[in-house]
Formats: structure tokens, C-alpha cells, sequence
């Protein structure tokens, strides 16, 4: 999976995100904002050239306040207004594949390049103007307990708190009979939480230090306001609805948690390992079944006008209680974050295509390639795959396993090498190619733990830069 499968289907997700699926709604849909930048973080490593001009593409159907159309049309690279747009994760996920971008190549010219907005000639600015209204945009859209508004809806399409449709045929993803400017999303809290963190460091990089030290403090202020308002006893609300009522709630009849937040809130290191453990041990408990984990529980089994979309489907299935495949590496990374190689493997492997072969049968989609979903337990089918190619569990598995498991990630100043393994792996070998070096890497268990690089030891686990052609490394743990 990790050397040859999952990174093929990285590169076929770039090419054409969701825009030509048999699944989908075909080529009149399509590139995501947000599947697209999300596509890059599996893909970057591959063909940086491309990615960074997928990058500026994608920025420059962004709006001047900050918020983006939610696609665009390859061809002619014009946002598609007819699909909607109000989606307020879709900012964050720029600077996520922005800065993975400078990561990966050192390549901080890519902040310096006049970038338009909406596409419009004569509005061109740095890109980095555009990671900053990305961030201030969140800022600036808060809700009445300090989490981010939700608009439209955030990574999930299909929670749509500000819909109330009641008209068969009625697009959940461009009605909109009720804006309420209240509503606010838990996930995206998170997402501002990592993200932030990591657009704070990139300014401190270029010399911009008030600027870092500014939104540092707006971080705080957003993780205080998750531990406050969004987290539930045992894990992480998902939202407040139109009412400022709580969703992914124990005080739910129905849907009483949520994947997502569990995953990123973890992932931001939000409430540190404490929370982290609770919020992850309660995904498992509640959510957890023989392929991953399933998106919420219970599952919905009438419709919810002040939901939306989520819960008109079926029990079991898409959103509505399936293994949406997509966001179970976040609590992949989750594990990693917390230092939990044996939850961490485990999760991996119950949806990774090569470790569920013989479960063919019943998953009916490619041994090699990730699904979309895995309809959850409350589904008449029980484990059958759907949407299989076109999805963004392929760039998140990679980077779960490649950055996660093996703890292989590119740094501004260097190669880290960290990885987070089972119990049951003594070790492990991998070859790296990463800014014009290829890094020969040798991991195992051992009493002297620590780093060598080169024949000579170094101090933490960051291979710093070199022009060397080939370099060795061996991390004893």
C-alpha cells in the first residue's frame, strides 16, 4: 500500500479530485477547494512543481474577505458559483497545503507570488495576503460561544444547520431558508487550533513576528473556547445548531458523537493527552467497529430539518453513520499524536485495502485502492464498500502512514524522523527522497536509543539539511 498502491491513488485524486467519478456528479462538478488542497498533502512529495501551481489555482478563487467558492472548473479555473459556496472550513484547508507545500520544498517564493482574487485581473496579491485573510476570515466569523460559524456547512457536506428544506428535490448545498449566524462548528475550531498553530509558525519564519504572536493569541483563545463550550464530558461536541443547541451530544437522543472533532481537536492538541485519551477511548467505545470507525452514533432514523442533508440518508450509510474512510486517519494521527503506535496500526489496518483482502466478498471494492465509505453497522450491508478512487482517505492514509506510523515528515529545517509503531513491528526500512537528497533510513528497537546520522550521533530526531546525494540514517527506539 504504502510504496506503490496508495500513492498511485494520490496522484489519481490530484489529477481529477472528484470532477470525473463514476459516484459522483460527474465533470459538471468539478475541482474541490477543499478536496483539492486536501489532495496535495499526499501528493506533494511526488511532483512539488505541480502541486505549487495547484496551490496558486486554487487561491485564486478565493473571495477578498477570505471565503472561497467551494470548486472550480479546471479548465477554464473559474469558481463554480452554481454549487454553492459558505462552506467555512474551505479557507483552512489553504494554508493546511500551503504550508505543507514550504515543508516539503523550502520554496517560501510561492508566499511572494501575486495571486488574484476570484480570478479577476487587477486584484492580484502575494499569496501570503491570502493565508492571512484565510485565518482572519475564521477569526472574524464567530458564533455566540466563540467557535467558528458553520455557513453552508464545514467538511461535512451533509451537516447543514442552516438549510431547513422541506422541499423534495431542494439542493441541501445551495438552499439556504434560514440563516441563523449562529450555528458553529466544533471540527472547524479544531482546524483553526492546527492550522493556526502552523500558519503562526510560518510567519515567525519570514519575520513576521507580531503578526505570529497575533494569531498565537487567537488560538488560545479558540482552544479555551473548545474546552468550554465543546467538549462534552467524555469527547468533543460537534457543533451548536440554528438554536445554540448542542450536536455530537449526550444529551442527544440520536447522533450523540461525532468523528470529526475527535480527530482534529486530538490531532491540534487540544486539552492536551488528558482529553486526547477520553476523547479517543469514547471514539472507540461508541464508534468503532471491524472496518475503521463509523462517522456518528446513533445513527439518525428520521429526518431533522435543523440538520440537514446528514440526516435524510438511510442508518448505516455515507454520513449517516458509515465508516466514512476519508476522516478515519485523523484519528489515525490522532493515536500518533498521543504516542499510541498499537491504536494507531490497529485503526490503519481496518481499512487499509491490502490488510481486509480476504473480507472481498463483503467490501466488493479494489484490494488496492481506498473507498469513500463502508456502510457502518447499522446498514443492512455491513461492510460494503462505496466510491472507491475518487476520495481524500487516499492523501490522509498516506499521510497518516508515512508521517504518522513511520514518522517520516518533512520539516522546514530538516527530515524528522519519529515514528509511532506497534508493538508487534520491530522496526522498519524506508527510503526518502526529500530536497534533492535521498535518505537511506534504518528504524529499530534497541536499548541505546537515539539517532545516527551519517555514522554520527545527533541530538532529537531531525535530520538536518544536507546537499549531500544520499544520506544514512538509523533511529534506534
Amino acid at each position: 500500500m504504502v510504496n506503490i498502491w496508495n500513492q498511485y491513488q494520490c496522484m489519481v485524486t490530484f489529477n481529477m479530485s472528484r470532477s470525473a467519478s463514476y459516484y459522483e456528479s460527474g465533470t459538471g462538478r468539478g475541482m474541490g477547494f477543499r478536496d483539492s488542497c486536501q489532495d496535495l498533502l499526499g501528493f506533494v512529495h511526488l511532483i512539488p512543481d505541480r502541486a505549487r501551481e495547484r496551490i496558486l489555482d486554487i487561491a485564486s478563487i478565493q473571495f477578498a474577505d477570505g471565503s472561497t467558492y467551494h470548486q472550480y472548473q479546471p479548465l477554464t479555473k473559474r469558481g463554480n458559483g452554481d454549487v454553492g459556496s459558505g462552506f467555512n472550513d474551505d479557507p483552512l484547508w489553504l494554508v493546511a497545503c500551503t504550508c505543507a507545500y514550504i515543508r516539503e520544498t523550502g520554496d517560501f517564493s510561492i508566499l511572494d507570488e501575486p495571486t488574484p482574487f476570484n480570478n479577476e485581473a487587477g486584484t492580484e496579491v502575494p499569496l501570503l495576503e491570502h493565508l492571512r485573510r484565510s485565518i482572519g476570515f475564521t477569526v472574524s466569523h464567530k458564533g455566540p460561544h466563540g467557535l467558528p460559524l458553520i455557513g453552508r456547512a464545514d467538511w461535512n457536506d451533509c451537516l447543514n444547520l442552516n438549510c431547513f428544506s422541506h422541499e423534495p428535490g431542494e439542493s441541501f448545498q445551495t438552499c439556504s431558508n434560514f440563516e441563523s449566524g449562529k450555528a458553529e462548528s466544533v471540527f472547524i475550531a479544531g482546524m483553526f487550533v492546527k492550522y493556526g498553530k502552523e500558519y503562526a509558525e510560518l510567519c515567525a519564519r519570514i519575520g513576521l513576528d507580531e503578526e505570529a504572536e497575533t494569531v498565537r493569541k487567537a488560538v488560545a483563545d479558540m482552544e479555551s473556547a473548545v474546552l468550554t463550550h465543546g467538549w462534552d464530558g467524555e469527547w468533543f461536541l460537534r457543533a451548536y445548531d440554528a438554536f445554540e443547541q448542542p450536536v455530537g451530544s449526550h444529551t442527544n437522543e440520536e447522533g450523540q458523537i461525532f468523528i470529526e472533532p475527535q480527530g482534529f481537536c486530538v490531532m491540534a492538541g487540544i486539552g492536551g493527552a488528558e482529553y486526547g485519551k477520553r476523547a479517543l477511548r469514547s471514539t472507540e467505545e461508541r464508534l468503532g467497529n471491524a472496518f475503521g470507525i463509523e462517522l456518528l452514533s446513533p445513527c439518525y432514523r428520521k429526518y431533522h430539518d435543523y440538520l440537514g442533508e446528514i440526516s435524510s440518508y438511510p442508518p448505516g450509510y455515507k454520513e449517516n453513520g458509515s465508516v466514512f474512510c476519508h476522516n478515519n486517519p485523523w484519528v489515525t494521527l490522532a493515536y500518533c499524536k498521543l504516542g499510541d503506535g498499537n491504536g494507531a496500526f490497529s485503526l490503519y489496518t481496518r481499512n487499509a485495502p491490502a490488510y481486509i483482502e480476504e473480507k472481498s466478498d463483503i467490501h466488493r471494492t479494489e484490494p488496492y485502492c481506498y473507498s469513500q465509505t463502508i456502510a457502518g453497522r447499522a446498514a443492512r450491508t455491513y461492510g460494503e464498500a462505496k466510491n472507491s478512487w475518487l476520495t481524500g482517505t487516499a492523501a490522509w492514509s498516506f499521510a497518516a502512514v508515512s508521517q504518522g506510523i513511520l514518522g517520516v515528515r518533512p520539516e522546514y529545517d530538516g527530515l524528522t524522523i519519529d515514528p509511532c509503531l506497534p508493538d508487534q513491528m520491530d522496526g522498519c526500512r524506508i527510503s526518502r527522497f526529500f530536497r534533492g537528497t535521498r535518505y537511506e533510513i534504518t528504524v529499530r528497537r534497541g536499548a541505546e536509543k537515539g539517532l545516527v546520522v551519517d555514522g554520527k550521533p545527533i541530538a532529537g530526531r531531525t535530520i538536518p539539511l544536507t546537499d549531500k546525494e544520499v544520506c544514512t540514517a538509523e533511529l534506534t527506539i
